[in-house]
């Protein structure tokens, strides 16, 4: 691939390609080969970004019946478990006329749950790189003047050990990797990505039944969830600090009630409206925590004394001390939901769960009581 950059945070970013650019760029190389009977070296690839890659071929392997070749995997600046890893395409005629076939082999995972892009039983091969292979192949079919069809097998050894350091477990893939990318292009540390994770989990909690989501920003609201409430941490979403998208992907899910437990850390900034809870977002702790303070009745002097600290557990030992922390809690609270209300009112009904460090509940709102009192 002639390199591409993009700029993120003032730096300068190499771009990488997907391992379902590697799939397809595999599959129409062993094609050519088997069909048009002449060795390849490279093979040029068109992505559906538009970006247009040239990829060196390895470990070919050629038979009267098949061909097999592999394509590695080139991440750019993205920190991918799956950088370098090696994905291969075995191709071999079938008397199924005009007809592709696709499927996994070893290290490619298979699907166990509903919700995701393939049917349960499928291979975990997303469906813009199936895309991407039928077409590829097809226009190889054409070109070599072939009527029959093709079966491709897609594989990647050292899917096993590297689909443990994913979420695809979580997901319900199971002994491998997933076959990905809607674009066929890597881009580095992308939000973007993340955020289409996080809908992905929304979308298969829907799928396997659940009325109610219930989200948290991570580890923490995982641990309190379960240590307070005993609620499993498979049936919980960590949407980072991107709250709001989560909450957008909820309703696109079909979700109409979602449970949002955080850090008082992280949640304060939901009182003045601030659905993405990332620092270079906006980090108005203080003033969110004051203010709420001087609606429970605090002093100026107390107020004031909260733009020293820190950390939120720094803010709430000074509330404690005057004695105003229970009615600063309450007005944190009525704020949380008069601006969650204002965002998605007649769209979502949510009920929130806000704690501090030793899993120590601050407050829940009414929706969330209710709820915790029905079983979340």
């Amino acid at each position: 691939m002639m390199e591409s950059f993009i700029t993120k945070d003032g730096k300068r970013l190499r771009r990488g390609y997907t391992t379902g650019s590697c799939a397809a760029a595999a599959a129409k190389s062993a094609a050519v080969m088997l069909l048009a009977g002449r060795r390849l070296d490279s093979v040029h690839l068109v992505t559906p970004f538009g970006i247009e890659l040239d990829l060196p071929l390895q470990d070919i392997v050629t038979d009267e019946k098949y061909v097999s070749c592999g394509i590695v995997k080139d991440s750019g600046d993205d920190p991918d478990v799956t950088d370098g890893i090696t994905v291969y395409a075995r191709v071999e005629k079938t008397d199924l006329p005009y007809t592709i076939e696709i499927d996994g082999g070893e290290g490619i995972g298979r699907v166990t749950k509903p919700g995701l892009d393939q049917g349960v039983g499928s291979a975990a091969i997303n469906s813009t790189p199936r895309r991407m292979i039928t077409e590829e192949l097809q226009q190889v079919c054409e070109d070599n003047r072939y009527t029959g069809g093709l079966k491709v097998i897609i594989s990647a050894p050292a899917g096993n050990e590297i689909a443990k350091r994913t979420f695809n477990s979580r997901l319900g893939v199971v002994g491998g990797i997933s076959i990905l990318g809607t674009t066929g292009i890597v881009e580095p540390m992308s939000e973007e990505a993340l955020i289409d994770s996080i809908a992905l989990e929304i979308r298969q909690r829907k799928a396997l039944g659940d009325s109610r989501l219930i989200l948290t920003p991570g580890n923490f609201g995982a641990d309190f969830l379960k240590s307070v409430y005993g609620i499993d941490s498979d049936k919980i979403v960590k949407c980072s600090n991107y709250v709001g998208k989560a909450l957008e992907a909820a309703i696109d899910a079909g979700f109409s009630q979602v449970l949002l437990a955080g850090h008082l850390g992280k949640f304060v900034k939901l009182s003045g409206g601030i659905m993405n809870t990332h620092s270079k977002e906006g980090d108005c702790r203080a003033e969110l925590m004051a203010s709420a303070a001087l609606l429970g009745g605090a002093s100026a002097g107390t107020a004031q004394a909260m733009f020293s600290c820190v950390t939120t557990d720094e803010m709430l030992r000074i509330l404690e001390k005057e004695g105003v922390l229970d009615s600063t809690m309450t007005a944190l609270k009525a704020r949380i939901e008069t601006a969650l209300s204002a965002r998605f009112a007649g769209q979502l009904e949510t009920g929130v769960i806000v704690f501090t460090t030793g899993n120590i509940e601050l407050f829940k709102t009414e929706m969330a009581q209710r709820w915790m009192e029905e079983g979340a």
